[in-house]
């Protein structure tokens, strides 16, 4: 386990946001059939910023850390704050992952922009 970061063990090891909410505003779910990893996010939205965001990963343990790690980039900012984080970003604040694993923090930024995009399409225009 050398090379997983002490913050993607502590993220793996005590993942913080896991769960569901069950009237979300919005819902993004994404999957990789080659690795099996699928992450669902659920968020709450109050003056366009994440009030309160859950996931729900099944996969490796750095799908797991950084599903955890969105979820905390994700909470108190505004739509639009959340929509520019990148899966490098993701990686970063992971202190970096495997190459073999950095398809993992592709999964958890796409799987909160489709939250926020389910979301954006249900408000009235």
């Amino acid at each position: 386990m050398a090379f997983y970061s002490e913050r993607v063990m502590d993220h793996f090891a005590n993942p913080r946001n896991v769960g569901e909410i069950k009237d979300a505003d919005g819902i993004g779910e994404v999957g990789n059939p080659v690795c099996g990893d699928m992450m669902t996010f659920y968020i709450k939205v109050k003056n366009n910023k994440i009030e309160d965001v859950k996931f729900k990963t099944f996969g490796c343990g750095a799908a797991i850390a950084v599903s955890s790690m969105v979820s905390e980039m994700a909470l108190g900012k505004t739509l639009e704050e959340v929509m520019s984080l990148t899966n490098a970003d993701v990686a970063k604040a992971l202190g970096g992952l495997p190459p073999n694993k950095m398809h993992c923090s592709n999964l958890g930024a796409d799987a909160l922009h489709k939250a926020i995009e389910n979301y954006n399409s249900k408000q009235v225009k």
